[in-house]
């Protein structure tokens, strides 16, 4: 799936980033600085971003988009309002987790690491988060859920879904 970035609803963001850079690009080692604003602007990285870095730092695109690429906090598609985090560690993993993480995958049409095209939801296969004794877990924008079952799973995300409808 691809987000096509739009200028013209990012203008002020995109002047105001432009402004950062201007600020930071002499200094040394602004490269991450600068990534932080943007992904803190914008919501991710996408190549029209990185390019506007490039151009503005003189630092070639590919090693910008390494950079990006390598770090996790960085990301190339936007997240949707909610983040749904599937634990995989151990305590999880053997308990059904990734029974879990298919069906989300399944109900929202979308595979880790992707953002629904309304971008309501999107996926992120985690590690331990603490909560062993409640495996299977997920989090879905900070709320916990526990000792999950597959078959729970449409009706977690409708109340989330529902939620929209509401407002």
């Amino acid at each position: 799936m691809s987000f096509t970035f739009d200028y013209e609803a990012n203008a002020e963001k995109l002047a105001e980033f432009e402004s950062f850079i201007d600020k930071e690009k002499s200094k040394k080692g602004s490269l991450m600085a600068i990534l932080h604003k943007g992904q803190h602007l914008f919501g991710y990285l996408p190549i029209e971003v990185q390019q506007v870095i490039s151009k503005k730092t003189r630092i070639p695109i590919a090693e910008i988009y390494g950079v990006v690429t390598f770090y996790s906090q960085f990301s190339l598609m936007p997240k949707g309002k909610h983040e749904i985090g599937v634990c995989l560690g151990t305590a999880c993993y053997v308990r059904g987790a990734q029974s879990v993480l298919d069906e989300i995958k399944t109900e929202l049409g979308i595979d880790v690491g992707q953002t629904t095209p309304d971008l309501n939801f999107s996926i992120e296969a985690t590690r331990c988060i603490g909560a062993c004794g409640l495996a299977p877990v997920m989090t879905i924008s900070g709320d916990v859920y526990g000792k999950l079952k597959a078959s729970e799973i449409k009706n977690i995300l409708n109340s989330y879904r529902t939620e929209e409808v509401k407002k």
